[in-house]
């Protein structure tokens, strides 16, 4: 139904919206200029950079995390292992106590107590070797300040200057770091140890 100036009516009268009974087709917008290839290079550049740039900040973060998960697990235990040193020295200072000669001609008790002493002893090392502290008595090696503390000089001319002639009390080692140095007498006196030969040196006659 249309009223005297066209316009279409509903049953009420009402006017009815052509323009949205009947929409306009979409246009399409005119295509974008195209980018500037040396503009465009540039950002692809300057995205490729940053991307490497995060790669290598986070293989850096996993190294970091992994060596310090490694150096937990290898060194974590150095404050308690530090701590039962005391109880392995005290069972050698008891075993050293009693001299072999006693010990031959001991009473039955006294030699179970002592083989008790030397088997508590024995598992107290295999208990610290398995979490990976290891025992070290450097006698007759050279002098080596980094593992080693001397205590005092012995005179001996049979041995080059320098040489650990005495260990007073051993080292224990933590994976690669020293846990406590031995404490050594080293030998005064002696001819000092020589360089080693290169083994690439051959022996020509003329």
């Amino acid at each position: 139904m249309s009223d005297g100036n066209g316009q279409k009516k509903d049953k009420e009268g009402s006017v009815l919206d052509t323009a949205a009974a009947n929409p306009k087709p979409y246009v399409m917008p005119d295509d974008p200029e195209p980018a500037d290839p040396a503009v465009s290079q540039k950002e692809l550049d300057e995205a490729r950079d940053r991307v490497l740039r995060t790669l290598a900040e986070m293989e850096n973060l996993r190294r970091r995390t992994k060596k310090e998960v490694d150096d937990a697990r290898a060194y974590g235990i150095s404050g308690f292992a530090r701590d039962v040193l005391d109880i392995a020295d005290n069972l050698q200072r008891a075993l050293d106590a009693v001299p072999a000669d006693a010990r031959a001609s001991a009473d039955p008790g006294l030699k179970a107590l002592m083989e008790g002493v030397e088997l508590t002893e024995k598992s107290l090392h295999n208990a610290l070797e398995k979490h990976g502290v290891k025992k070290f008595e450097p006698i007759g090696e050279k002098f080596d300040p980094n593992v080693q503390q001397a205590m005092y000089e012995v005179p001996d001319q049979s041995v080059p200057s320098g040489t650990v002639v005495q260990v007073v009390q051993a080292g224990y080692m933590i994976a690669d770091r020293v846990l406590r140095p031995a404490l050594v007498g080293v030998s005064k006196g002696g001819a000092k140890a020589g360089p080693t030969p290169n083994a690439n040196t051959s022996d020509t006659a003329a």
